[in-house]
């Protein structure tokens, strides 16, 4: 667990050290003691042993003691569904 918000990461490895999930960008969307992160990132494909299509996650975490611990995620699994749930916000926010 990370102790700043700008220690977060997503990135994750196996046992071995072998990288499973690799974060590609993120962007803080809000700092505090409950903090959202939205990631991009890619994970293997057990099939291929190669990373997959980029997705979105989006995490909350809550500051509790001196460490971040997440208490939430959205996972936005499609860039299909991403350019939906734009479309949606741009139609709900434009007027």
């Amino acid at each position: 667990m990370a102790e700043k918000i700008d220690d977060i990461t997503i990135n994750y490895e196996d046992e071995s050290g072998k990288q499973l999930v690799k974060e590609l960008d993120k962007v803080v969307l809000t700092r505090g003691s409950w903090t959202t992160i939205m990631f991009m990132y890619q994970d293997i494909d057990r099939k291929t042993d190669q990373f997959g299509d980029p997705k979105v996650t989006i995490r909350r975490y809550k500051k509790s003691g001196n460490q971040f611990r997440q208490q939430s995620k959205f996972n936005i699994t499609s860039k299909k569904q991403a350019l939906q749930i734009v479309d949606i916000l741009n139609k709900w926010f434009s007027g």
